[in-house]
């Protein structure tokens, strides 16, 4: 059947309003996709965040006109089909790729990524980056990895700290030895003047020698 002119306007301005915001596209092909194919790469790709479109050429060429996709629609053949997102371009060009990998049929023929046209080697090799969320990831790990050692040394400290404390408690080291060693200490004071008491009268029975008749 087909398409109206009034259509085909519709088709071209509402793609093209979609192409003046996405910052990333890949461009493919396909020989044949069953219904069941085809469900699976659109359910693939929006769970990406991208959208997916089989298009007609020349609509794709005046859709893309003044967006960043102009220079890698500007020449096409055969069919086409445009996934395109607005987010993060590796998690697209993931998606999309392993779809390929297990449907040998579909292709690529060219890609956009922020303004700059790609080859089919580089959407390969943008498959293999890691995602935004990744990276994310791992500057926040690098961020917070001194923080995290500094929480555990300080940790560490203050159960050395128990372990010492309550190792002296069980110890009596905290200042139960000193009170129970005051009262030996003045017990010793009371009991050194006993043997000196007892040796005083051996020194006053001296007279009893002068008693003997000195005057005979």
């Amino acid at each position: 059947m087909a398409v109206s002119r009034a259509k085909k306007v519709e088709q071209v301005e509402k793609l093209g309003a979609e192409l003046k915001n996405v910052s990333s596209l890949i461009i493919s092909t396909y020989s044949k996709l069953t219904v069941a194919q085809d469900y699976e790469l659109r359910k693939t790709l929006r769970s990406s965040g991208a959208k997916y479109r089989v298009v007609k050429n020349t609509l794709a060429k005046l859709a893309a006109k003044g967006t960043v996709a102009e220079g890698a629609l500007s020449e096409l053949s055969g069919v086409t089909s445009l996934a395109y997102t607005s987010g993060d371009p590796v998690a697209l060009a993931k998606a999309i790729s392993k779809y390929a990998k297990d449907n040998p049929e579909f292709t690529f023929k060219a890609g956009v990524v922020e303004g700059r046209v790609i080859s089919i080697k580089e959407i390969q090799a943008l498959a293999t980056m890691p995602s935004k969320e990744e990276i994310y990831s791992k500057l926040l790990f690098l961020m917070n990895a001194p923080a995290q050692r500094l929480v555990t040394v300080m940790n560490a400290v203050g159960r050395d700290l128990a372990v010492v404390i309550n190792q002296g408690v069980e110890k009596n080291k905290f200042g139960g030895a000193p009170a129970e060693a005051a009262p030996a200490a003045e017990s010793a004071e009371v009991s050194e003047p006993a043997p000196a008491a007892e040796a005083e009268p051996a020194v006053e029975s001296a007279p009893a020698v002068e008693s003997a008749p000195a005057e005979a």
